[in-house]
């Protein structure tokens, strides 16, 4: 597989963007964002589309920590 162009990485990564604010719109509703997700797909190796699915999840779970705060897992009591 050839590396992808510049005007492929951009198209690829304005999908991903546009896919993105979609899901910030629509408070994480990926059923509402379909017509975003399939450019995304489309335009983008497979890899990078993991790599980005799994980077979002990242961001999202570290901006909740930044948010709210960690809070450690309660001890279970023995009965």
């Amino acid at each position: 597989m050839a590396a992808p162009s510049a005007q492929e990485r951009k198209a690829c990564w304005d999908a991903r963007d546009h896919y993105w604010q979609c899901l910030e719109v629509n408070k994480e509703e990926a059923a509402k964002c379909q017509q975003f997700r399939r450019p995304f797909e489309d335009l983008c190796p497979r890899q990078w589309i993991k790599y980005f699915d799994k980077r979002r999840g990242y961001l999202k779970y570290k901006e909740e920590l930044e948010t709210k705060g960690f809070e450690p897992a309660k001890p279970k009591e023995n009965t």
